[in-house]
């Protein structure tokens, strides 16, 4: 099998995507559950498609490139949930053949093929969190993109074109999710170990860098929405303030990241002992180990539950395994590991089909999913506000507010004593107030007393804490 990969004919990328889809499409079959960031990713799609603009008319810290491309799939349909797991499933592919064009093209191992993409991909299949488009996976796909950029410095010196379009691609990036602009660090590596100018050349890539950042500041200035930017996204990401909480527990992850864990000790392992022949081949193995720290430093950013953090981790390790597969003394190791490597992630993957969750001590990804709140079953297709943290009532239900993230929301709730906020309040309502109220954290007596030309008008249900516009 290692040897079929190691061709770079085009049959072999035939078969890779077979492989990849032979693991992949039986468990989409049976049906992935909905997750938490798929949930808001989807009502943040519905409220931009219902022509709310990003942090003027949705309290959300969700980044504006993918806040973008959440509200133009939702105009393919309502709530397209199999176009995200399309794209999922595209950008992770795309990925593993960017890096693994990379590797082959700078002749940073020995052996071509697509061994590398096959590492990747089956690295990749681990986890139900990278079968979800979440903002890092999207903005991830610019970060593989980027390398390509930083490399030729060393051979053909230094670029401006190239560099400027690395730093680029790593700002597009951080529109997509803020943490990752930590690969500007790669970069500055880079350009030491690659540039002829490192000061200069350095500039040239926080220039690309800014420049996204340039353009998205002017549209939100001239949208009335540059100040909204600035407090709901930037702010709250740069001071660690957003919770990142939507993908799987930390114990989790930690038990997922076992395989790939034990496979980058031995891939370092094997790669510090392996003489390699050119300096640039040298350099790159450099490079790789900082990539490694800067996923490590984004990782402890998300709190390590961040949806989608393994893939944070996929180039570095692809990379290091590089050095497992490679020719040795018995030729047949190499190959019974990899069909090791490939046994394990199906019995990880398919452990809840094979009733294997209590011998591997890792509970079936599913039981994080959002399931419908029994206690709001009689609402379904209404518009809602709810009054705290959980966001289950909206998965039958459409957001009607401003208010997403109710922790970005306590800026205008957590001050009702301010007469700033409850203006904002009234104004936020006044043109089209939700049908109904979910109040779960007991403000409704008070918004009632201070802003009765709204919040009068409601009535309580038969439901506890339910209010329904009279």
């Amino acid at each position: 099998m290692l040897q079929f990969f190691k061709s770079s004919l085009l049959t072999r990328l035939f078969a890779l995507v077979v492989l990849l889809l032979a693991i992949r499409l039986p468990l989409l079959w049976w049906g992935v559950a909905l997750t938490p960031v798929e949930l808001h990713c989807l009502l943040v799609g519905e409220r931009l498609r219902e022509g709310a603009l990003p942090y003027r008319d949705l309290y959300d810290s969700t980044a504006p490139l993918a806040a973008a491309l959440f509200g133009l799939l939702e105009f393919v349909g309502n709530r397209p949930l199999w176009l995200y797991r399309i794209l999922a499933l595209a950008l992770l592919t795309l990925q593993a053949l960017r890096f693994n064009f990379v590797l082959n093209r700078a002749d940073v191992h020995p052996e071509r093929g697509y061994v590398g993409a096959l590492t990747y991909l089956l690295l990749g299949s681990l986890t139900s969190d990278l079968d979800t488009l979440s903002p890092l996976l999207l903005g991830h796909t610019f970060i593989v993109a980027a390398l390509s950029a930083l490399l030729p410095t060393s051979r053909e010196g230094y670029d401006n074109r190239r560099l400027f379009r690395a730093g680029f691609l790593v700002g597009l990036a951080a529109l997509c999710y803020l943490p990752l602009a930590l690969f500007l660090l790669v970069g500055l590596f880079a350009v030491i170990i690659f540039a002829a100018n490192s000061f200069r050349s350095f500039l040239l890539l926080v220039c690309g860098f800014l420049f996204p950042y340039a353009v998205a500041g002017t549209f939100f200035l001239y949208t009335d929405s540059l100040p909204g930017f600035a407090q709901f996204h930037l702010q709250p990401t740069l001071l660690g303030l957003v919770n990142e909480t939507d993908g799987l527990p930390l114990w989790v992850l930690l038990r997922l990241m076992i395989l790939p864990g034990v496979l980058l000790l031995l891939g370092l392992v094997r790669s510090f002992t392996t003489p390699l022949g050119l300096v640039f081949q040298i350099k790159f193995q450099q490079l790789m180990l900082v990539w490694l720290l800067a996923a490590a430093a984004m990782a402890a950013v998300g709190r390590g539950m961040a949806t989608g953090t393994l893939v944070l981790f996929l180039p570095p390790i692809t990379y290091y395994c590089l050095f497992l597969w490679q020719k040795a003394r018995r030729a047949w190791v190499p190959e019974v590991l990899l069909l090791a490597v490939l046994a394990t992630v199906l019995v990880i993957r398919y452990r809840t089909v094979l009733h294997l969750e209590q011998v591997l001590q890792i509970p079936a990804e599913s039981r994080y999913a959002v399931l419908p709140n029994p206690a709001y079953q009689f609402l379904q297709g209404q518009r809602l506000l709810v009054l705290g943290p959980d966001q289950r009532p909206y998965l039958q239900n459409r957001l009607a507010s401003p208010y997403l993230d109710w922790q970005l929301g306590q800026v205008d709730f957590a001050h009702l004593n301010e007469y700033d906020a409850v203006f904002r309040l009234a104004r936020n309502f006044e043109q089209a107030p939700p049908r109904y109220i979910i109040d779960q954290a007991g403000l409704m007596p008070e918004l009632q007393y201070k802003i009765p030309a709204i919040f009068g008008r409601y009535q309580p249900t038969n439901t506890a804490r339910v209010y329904r516009l009279r």
